[in-house]
């Protein structure tokens, strides 16, 4: 139960920071945060509003983490595609892409299937 509520504060201020940033100001986002591989278009705000609801549904994590636990397993889907669809090709092809969030994709594709409580949904 800590562990999930680590994770949700981890996604209250990563997944928050770069709601606020991108929906506020796309081209700074595309700057910092997309490492400017992308163009600062409404697509980047698309992406705000996704980060902001994974951090608006973190918040109510922190208070019941097994009952919004869902919302860890809709990271490891969207981030563990994004990784093998976008981002190994532009790797392979040596086009840009951001690199920084890339490595924090890894990283919690690798780490969430330890914390989601796959038992609690199977009973």
């Amino acid at each position: 139960m800590i562990a999930l509520r680590i994770i949700y504060v981890l996604n209250l201020i990563v997944a928050g920071q770069i709601a606020i940033s991108a929906l506020s100001n796309p081209k700074n986002s595309a700057l910092t945060t997309f490492g400017n591989a992308y163009q600062p278009t409404e697509v980047i705000k698309l992406v705000g509003c996704l980060w902001l609801a994974i951090a608006v549904l973190s918040i109510l994590g922190i208070w019941k983490p097994i009952t919004f636990s869902p919302v860890l397993l809709l990271q490891v889907i969207y981030k563990g595609t994004w990784l093998f669809v976008v981002a190994l090709p532009a790797f392979r092809n040596d086009i840009p892409f951001p690199k920084t969030m890339a490595l924090f994709f890894v990283v919690w594709v690798l780490v969430l299937p330890f914390v989601i409580p796959w038992k609690e949904w199977m009973n």
